[in-house]
Order: structure tokens, then sequence, then C-alpha cells
């Protein structure tokens, strides 16, 4: 009776030493479980796919950078002012500005340009920054990039040309731009700008005193839009706004509308507008085309790119 009552006792022990084994171990995986669990999962995020098709919207930069490796060759061309009629056959055979441009993109978000100006013989660099990119899930609702651009004038030095030190070649401009993409077929943008010059023309007052024209800093504010009417073509809009008044000169505001075309390696633009320079800080300050007066130039942007 005894030896029965001991075995008992024995696998009672074994019983009980095992439910106490499981349970530990049970406990543990649960809690392991749990942590797991509570580990925040991280979303890849998701951007906003061609806000605009490229780097130009008429005679603005957009908050577009393209891909890391892009090599880009542009052509900007203004004809004279339309309001002549058929004397220079509404502006294309009058004088015309034209620019030459090449950028690249060495490392993802950043782009950096060379251009060439037939006015005033200008040269140019400019770079570009994505500071800021517009998610799908509206967590960033907008896309932010900053453009600047410095300008040189190469003509040579005379006595017609108000130029004393080699500072006063260069001309300055800086802008911030703010994009969002509403819908598939619409974008709106809108710019804040300000432009340098470290040469401005000057006059004798009464008291026959030198004083500047204009100011050498100009600030200004520009909206642009996009709208496609089918996938491959797009109406493109923009107005631009001075803000600063100056002595004399005060600059024209600029409206302008086009027709946007592009293929996968090429993008074209065709419009009518008040600006007739073809880098922004000349267009900012130097405007004298009144579209109140129908003076609008006829204009094209021919962009081509290629992946390396």
């Amino acid at each position: 009776m005894l030896t029965v009552l001991h075995r008992y006792a024995t696998l009672y022990r074994k019983l009980i030493i095992l439910l106490l084994f499981s349970a530990v171990y049970s406990g543990n995986n649960l809690s392991a479980q749990d942590s797991t669990a509570a580990e925040p999962v991280v979303k890849k995020k998701s951007y906003a796919k061609n806000t605009f098709e490229g780097n130009y919207l008429i005679d603005n930069q957009t908050v577009m950078v393209p891909v890391k490796g892009t090599f880009e060759f542009d052509i900007s061309h203004r004809f004279g002012t339309v309001n002549n009629g058929f004397t220079d056959l509404f502006g294309l055979f009058a004088g015309a500005n034209m620019r030459l441009g090449f950028s690249y993109v060495p490392v993802k978000d950043l782009q950096v340009g060379f251009g060439v100006n037939n006015f005033n013989m200008q040269v140019d660099g400019s770079l570009k920054y994505a500071l800021l990119k517009q998610t799908k899930d509206n967590a960033m609702p907008v896309s932010v990039t900053y453009f600047g651009n410095l300008a040189m004038d190469t003509r040579k030095k005379n006595a017609s040309l108000p130029i004393v030190t080699f500072s006063d070649r260069f001309t300055f401009f800086n802008q911030v731009l703010v994009a969002r993409k509403i819908t598939e077929a619409l974008s709106a943008q809108v710019g804040f700008s300000i432009t340098h010059f470290n040469n401005i023309e000057g006059y004798y007052d009464k008291s026959n005193t030198i004083q500047l024209k204009m100011k050498n800093d100009h600030l200004a504010v520009c909206f642009s839009g996009r709208y496609k009417i089918t996938p491959k073509t797009s109406i493109v809009a923009n107005y631009d706004q001075p803000i600063t008044q100056h002595a004399m000169n005060n600059p024209h505001p600029n409206i302008s509308l086009g027709l946007q075309m592009q293929t996968s390696g090429h993008t074209f633009q065709v419009f009518a507008g008040n600006y007739g320079y073809t880098l922004p800080q000349d267009n900012n300050l130097l405007n004298q085309n009144d579209y109140t007066k129908g003076q609008f130039v006829i204009g094209f942007n021919i962009s081509r790119l290629w992946n390396f």
C-alpha cells in the first residue's frame, strides 16, 4: 500500500513540474509576441509623381528636380513684341532673346546648371534643390524647392557700358517655390523671389546728385498652373507680380498662357506673354512690356533629357 502511494506521489510531482514549465514557456512566448506586435511598422514614403512634367513652366521654374543622373539640354527663345503687326511679322522678325542651357543631377534632389544668353552676352549658373516633396497620403501636402541663379555680363568694357568694377557685372536671383498636385490633371504653384543687381543705372537730380533709378533688390511673387487636356498635352499659365516699388522704370506684371506637349524625353512649350528675357532676374527687374497695351511676345521652350 505504501509503495502504491509513493508511486502516485511521484507521478503528481512530475505532473506539477510539467504544468509549471508549460505555463512559464507559454507566458514567455506570449510576451515575445506582444513585444513584436508593439513594434511600429515603418512605411516607406510614397511621393506624388509628376506634379509638373519638367523644369520649366513658361518663364518660371517648377518644383520638379529630375532623377539622379539626368542630363538636360534646354533652348529658350523669345521673339519681339507682337504689337507692330506685319511690320516685323508680329515680332517674329524683330530682335529676339535666346538662351542655351545645360543641367545635371549629380545627387538625389540636387540639380546644377549652366547657360549662355545673347542678352548682354551673359553666362549664368544655377542651383536647384528639392527641400520637401508632396506625399500621396498628404502627410506632406505640398512640394517645396529652392532655385538660385547667378549671371555675369561678359561684354567688353567701353565708355558706353556702365561697368566700373568687376562685381558690377553680376546679377542674382533666389526663389522658393511651393506647389501641389491637386488632381491627376491639375497642379498649382506659387513662388516668392528676390532679385539683386550689383549695378543699377543712375541719374542726376535737381541738386546735381547722383540717384539710382531703381533699387538694387527687387521682390516679386508668381503664380503658375498646369492643366492636362490629354496625357501628353497640357495648358500652362503664369502670372508674375512685382512687389518692390522703384523711383522710376517700375517693371510691369507678366501674364502668359501656352500649350505644352511632351514625349518620354522631350518637353515643348509654345506661349505668349509679357516677359521677353530668358533669365528670371532680367524679367523681374527689367520688364517694360505692358499687357494692357498689347505688348506680348511669342516664345517657346524646348527641353531634352538623357539618363545616365
